[in-house]
């Protein structure tokens, strides 16, 4: 909880709330889902006092309006997939869901641009542009989240080698502020030196500063052939210690995943299909794209080659869509399969040096002995963004609880001693705050303080989250 004294809800801010947003949008107490109350993490519940599910930014606008002159916090929620409790209403208020701003608005083949509301999800963002043979590059796990919650985060995903991130995709927002104003921010154009990029301050700022409601995104020309690698090694650490050599031969893949071999057979047992191979303790999983099979096969005969050379147990071609579907499901199951293998997990995202994912990997087995508690790890090698799970199994909370401070205490200081971050793609929220406070130090913490008193001077904008 945070320390701000909010107002309640009354009858009356009910009543005035469903005059904005209309009484089939409007849910109170018992008529709030479950679901609404935690993240993917699931930790622990807040239920909101009143859930809104507005059908325009309009009626977001007004809600945030009364909100504000009201003195009633407002949490932001896209699809409710974060790992992070950003869109938790922990300190109750109002919930407001952008479930319904579903609708694809244009698709501009001269500008490269697609224009969504918020609440679109990924798969259909995707789905709708590589029908018209564009790409939409960001590739976050989760494709049901919806863009709004992937710009929140600013979202990575296994593409982010070659194309980067959800911030480099993003042209204009549309935001509605926390006292209910609506701006527009950045457009259709490939570059600005026009001030502060208000853009930038709003992606990954975790629905602190206002509610993303509409988004123009940069687009790019869909890739004709997909060909993936399949590399084993004999241990992780000559897997991760080949990808900066991979990096220096210039065949830059759009991916490079390392996996470990119990990861992978949580991920035969939760989807109940094989893995093309599963009898190596380490994986490095590569991808790469092109206009033409010939292209695409120079890049990775070289990569293959690099591998081997470096201690690869062999290489194998995934060349057929349906060899690419098998490897690429069980990779996007990885989390879930984690899930499904224990009775409560929590994350470390911590993102370090690509030269130094090695040392980072070998010293989560350091924690796993000392601390006494089991860890499944996997991510990206390519980027330097390391998902590491730990997993509560048959202890007590109480020992959990205890165990898992000492582990993350342990983790997040290695990654800052190797000159990492807290997170690298799943973001703050309320998980992560003393993390973020001890490795970024009070000169850091107040300058994004005082960012996000400019924005909302009364805080109440997704309280108790990012700083």
């Amino acid at each position: 909880m945070t320390k701000n004294k909010f107002k309640k809800i009354t009858d009356e801010d009910i009543k005035n709330l469903e005059s904005i947003c209309g009484k089939e949008n409007v849910f109170v107490g018992k008529n709030i889902h479950e679901d609404y109350s935690h993240d993917e993490l699931a930790e622990e519940e807040f239920f909101p006092e009143i859930l809104l599910t507005p059908e325009n930014t309009e009626q977001i606008s007004k809600s945030m309006k009364y909100a504000y002159e009201n003195n009633i916090p407002v949490t932001p929620r896209g699809q409710g997939t974060g790992l992070v409790g950003s869109a938790v209403a922990i300190d109750g208020g109002i919930l407001i869901s952008t479930e319904k701003l579903t609708k694809i608005i244009e698709l501009d083949k001269d500008n490269l641009t697609i224009t969504v509301e918020s609440g679109v999800l990924l798969m259909d963002i995707a789905t709708h542009v590589e029908e018209n043979d564009l790409l939409y590059a960001p590739d976050p796990g989760e494709k049901s989240a919806s863009i709004g919650g992937n710009i929140a985060t600013n979202a990575g995903g296994m593409r982010a080698v070659k194309y980067g991130v959800t911030r480099d995709y993003i042209r204009e927002l549309e935001v509605v502020l926390p006292d209910g104003k609506v701006i527009k921010t950045g457009g259709k154009i490939v570059k600005d030196s026009s001030g502060y990029s208000i853009k930038d301050l709003i992606i990954g700022a975790e629905g602190t500063l206002g509610i993303v409601t509409k988004a123009v995104l940069k687009l790019l020309p869909l890739p004709i052939v997909n060909i993936s690698l399949l590399v084993p090694f004999e241990n992780m650490e000559t897997a991760i210690e080949t990808v900066p050599k991979i990096i220096r031969s210039k065949n830059i893949p759009v991916a490079i995943e390392y996996m470990e071999r119990k990861v992978i057979k949580d991920s035969e047992d939760y989807l109940g299909k094989k893995f093309p191979d599963s009898s190596s303790d380490a994986y490095l999983l590569l991808k790469f794209d092109g206009n033409s099979k010939d292209e695409v096969e120079k890049q990775y005969e070289k990569v293959a080659n690099i591998c081997l050379e470096e201690g690869a147990i062999d290489v194998y071609i995934s060349d057929t869509e349906e060899r690419e579907d098998s490897i690429w499901t069980a990779r996007g199951a990885f989390l879930e399969a984690i899930k499904g293998s224990t009775t409560k997990m929590d994350e470390c995202d911590v993102v370090v040096p690509r030269n130094k994912v090695a040392e980072f990997i070998k010293y989560t087995k350091f924690v796993e002995k000392d601390v006494d508690i089991r860890i499944s790890s996997f991510g990206h090698a390519g980027d330097g963004n390391l998902h590491v799970y730990l997993l509560k199994d048959e202890m007590t909370e109480e020992e959990f609880q205890n165990k898992l401070k000492k582990a993350f205490d342990l983790l997040y200081s290695k990654g800052d001693e190797l000159g990492g971050h807290v997170s690298g793609e799943h973001g703050i929220g309320y998980a992560k705050k003393a993390y973020l406070e001890k490795i970024m130090g009070d000169d850091y913490m107040n300058l994004l303080r005082g960012i996000k008193n400019a924005f909302d001077p009364k805080g109440i904008m997704n309280p108790g989250k990012v700083c």
